[in-house]
């Protein structure tokens, strides 16, 4: 397969058309030009080694799906070492080997946790043989019966103080972990979540370290009961990841396994509240979710790249003449499920990347003892994992569909990548709980205005909800649309009447809960609306930054429009309704929509181009670079097992007899 700088052949026309700078638009999607280096190198390095094949993953059965990822991930880190690699370069490789395994939450979850939770002593003991990789861990706290209520598990850990040891135990079917992944068959230890219990009491949930299998010989402790929860949804896909259920019967651990950087249990059995505020323990979560929102926009951008390219090489009717037939790509229906997609994918692009920056000033703040940005950041990630995780999921399966037939071959890579990436929906927090989370957080903010303290950050604009409850939109003109104050106050003015609009429906109940629960529907569509305007205005702020490269900052304002206007396309009921615009306004924001379509077409090639993926990263028949569909699809149809001989394995038992059957039917009958 042609990589990413070699022959161009099929889609030559389409990039001529660029209008911008490509090698400059790659580094804005990268985010600087270290990084593209990094990323570039890191991903050649992978897509060159035939260890990292991945082609054949929908062929294989789980447990050579599971092996095989085994060894890619033992080679993995023996390539690491020795290529001696930095941390950020090390992560960026195993991100290009593009395979769910085991590392997965060793590194995003295991080590954070401890990172997050334990104390000075803690981190020297575990954190040196977590990265030398010397145990393998997981992060054990979704269990059989409950997931996003956390208070709701049922695993216990109560403190014997005769032996200065926890006794964990699981008390029921439904308090079994159910779902950690590596748990199934690769992990040595976890942090198990469990409600602490000492003299009696119980202090909620609590983490601690467990050693689920020895270092001998790999066989479960005794008292445990682990092993894999079965296949899941699609051909290969998180299929190689073992996710696990885990059983404890009455497993002791030593006290000081027990993550007490927030608490502590003494060895008399007291329970203490440490100096370090709790708060620190949402500086995990906050990390995250803030990764999960990155990767929200590669995996968009996995699936816009290869409908874009197929659809530019994908020739269907309107011939004229014995002329070629039209690029699928110019018809207009194709167009605007499309390129909101693709103006999708740089908008969570730019939205990850504040969210990172929003980790490392909260985690400074709460260093230093400020909360004061905590719940704003624990309401963005909720709410932007929420809001990118079901979009990109929804968008996958569009670029599906806007494939046509071909998009249903596990060689086009959409559905693989699809079953990959789906349950980002659900794990770490149901989409719909979070954005309840995010109602909550709404709800106060509008009940404390009166207190004279204005919000801040994404909240600020209801310091001016006096304004923007009476405002009239300034639109008189379709080219209106394309003012970033102007659709920066509609955003906000729609936002700001739907959470006051559901504030005052709530507090006209006798029980405050009982009024949450009931307009909870309309909760949730007032945090999509804030969510939704704080990727616009992430967006737009964007822009006001200086971008080099020729084109590059005038194509961007393109999608940020395509983006906004298809948003106000897809809820014009929401605008209309609590009266930010007019029916003639939102005709003209549909007019000005079209006419950006026609915009983004020349450049739509090149924009993919600009995520800089290599043909073995996408690992789609479809998205190839040089646009060779229909060979590599002819080719990769004969490679598939059922092709390995002419005649099907069962023909002599079940099809021949058939046969043979009819045969003698018709000869009894003459």
């Amino acid at each position: 397969m042609a990589e990413i700088g070699e022959v161009e052949d099929h889609l030559a026309d389409e990039r001529r058309k660029a209008e911008f700078d490509v090698s400059a638009m790659k580094v804005v999607w990268a985010g600087s030009r270290h990084e593209l280096e990094i990323t570039d190198r890191m991903a050649r390095i992978v897509a060159s080694d035939p260890v990292f094949r991945k082609d054949n993953r929908a062929m294989l059965s789980r447990k050579e799906l599971f092996k095989n990822s085994l060894k890619k991930a033992a080679h993995a880190w023996r390539r690491i070492i020795e290529l001696r690699l930095t941390e950020e370069e090390a992560s960026k490789f195993r991100s290009s080997v593009d395979e769910a395994c085991y590392p997965d939450l060793h590194w995003g979850m295991f080590v954070p946790a401890i990172k997050g939770q334990g104390t000075d002593e803690q981190q020297k003991k575990w954190l040196p043989l977590a990265k030398k990789l010397q145990i393998i861990g997981c992060y054990a706290q979704t269990e059989l019966g409950h997931g996003s209520n956390v208070q709701g598990l049922e695993t216990t850990a109560t403190f014997d103080p005769e032996t200065d040891e926890f006794v964990i135990h699981s008390p029921t079917l439904s308090s079994s972990k159910w779902w950690p992944g590596g748990l199934g068959k690769a992990s040595t230890h976890a942090v198990v979540y469990a409600h602490l219990i000492t003299n009696g009491e119980d202090h909620g949930i609590h983490g601690f370290i467990v050693q689920l299998r020895s270092l001998d010989d790999h066989s479960p402790l005794p008292g445990i009961t682990v092993g894999d929860i079965g296949t899941k949804f699609g051909n290969g896909a998180y299929n190689s990841m073992d996710n696990g259920v885990l059983q404890f019967d009455h497993v002791r651990i030593p006290r000081d396994q027990m993550l007490m950087r927030i608490s502590q249990v003494t060895r008399d059995g007291k329970y203490l509240v440490s100096d370090v505020p709790r708060q620190l323990v949402y500086g995990t979560m906050v990390f995250v979710r803030q990764t999960i929102v990155q990767d929200a926009s590669i995996a968009l951008s996995r699936a816009v790249c290869i409908a874009v390219r197929y659809s530019s090489v994908r020739r269907q009717f309107g011939s004229q003449n014995g002329g070629p037939e039209s690029q699928v790509i110019d018809y207009k229906t194709q167009q605007s499920r499309l390129f909101p997609l693709l103006a999708s994918a740089y908008a969570f692009r730019f939205v990850g990347e504040w969210l990172k920056w929003l980790y490392t000033d909260v985690t400074q703040r709460l260093q230093a003892n400020d909360f004061s940005t905590l719940p704003e950041a624990h309401a963005c990630t909720a709410g932007l994992k929420s809001l990118t995780t079901s979009v990109t999921s929804d968008g996958i399966e569009e670029c599906r569909k806007l494939c046509g037939g071909h998009g249903y071959l596990c060689s086009s890579g959409l559905p693989e990548l699809f079953a990959v990436y789906v349950p980002a929906c659900t794990y770490e927090g149901d989409n719909n709980v979070m954005l309840l989370q995010v109602a909550r957080f709404l709800l106060k903010t509008v009940s404390s205005l009166a207190s004279g303290h204005p919000p801040v950050g994404t909240a600020s604009y209801f310091g001016r909800a006096e304004h923007l409850m009476q405002c009239s939109c300034e639109v008189r003109t379709a080219d209106d649309w394309l003012k970033p104050s102007v659709i920066l106050e509609a955003f906000e003015a729609r936002a700001a009447r739907m959470v006051i609009a559901c504030a005052k429906n709530v507090s006209k109940t006798l029980v405050l809960e009982e009024g949450f629960s009931e307009f909870s529907i309309d909760l949730v569509e007032a945090a999509v609306a804030h969510c939704q305007l704080i990727v616009v205005s992430k967006f737009i702020e964007k822009l006001q930054q200086d971008i080099p490269g020729s084109g590059v900052k005038e194509a961007l304002q393109v999608l940020c429009s395509v983006y906004a206007l298809s948003l106000l396309h897809k809820h014009t009921g929401d605008f209309l309704s609590t009266g930010c615009i007019n029916p003639k306004q939102a005709s003209l924001a549909n007019e000005q929509l079209r006419s950006l379509y026609a915009q983004v077409r020349p450049n739509a090639v090149a924009l993919v181009d600009s995520f800089n993926y290599t043909d073995y990263y996408l690992n789609s028949a479809l998205g190839r670079y040089d646009g060779n569909v229909y060979p590599t699809l002819y080719e990769a149809a004969w490679k598939d097992p059922l092709n390995d001989s002419v005649v099907p394995d069962g023909y002599h038992e079940y099809i021949r007899p058939l046969l043979k059957q009819q045969v003698t039917s018709r000869a009894a009958r003459l």
